[in-house]
């Protein structure tokens, strides 16, 4: 199975949105706060090429954002990508 990882805020509500959507599946997730963890922000830059929070991937694949995530979701793409 995938890992489900989100790079997150405190104050985004995007990101709650996200959580809340995967958690609603009942899908775990490794959520990395880029505000508390010197150096991750970087990461997410290096591994996104994009500064907004979220930012998500399944496995190595990048998702996006929480509107790409509930997209993907919608088209019925998401549970297949855990498998």
């Amino acid at each position: 199975m995938n890992t489900v990882t989100l790079y997150t805020t405190d104050t985004c509500p995007y990101c709650r949105n996200a959580k809340a959507l995967l958690a609603s599946k009942g899908i775990a997730m490794e959520e990395i706060n880029v505000q508390s963890q010197p150096g991750k922000f970087q990461e997410m830059l290096t591994r996104s090429g994009r500064r907004s929070v979220p930012q998500i991937f399944v496995g190595d694949a990048h998702i996006g954002g929480f509107d790409d995530l509930a997209k993907l979701d919608r088209q019925g793409g998401l549970l297949p990508m855990l498998a």
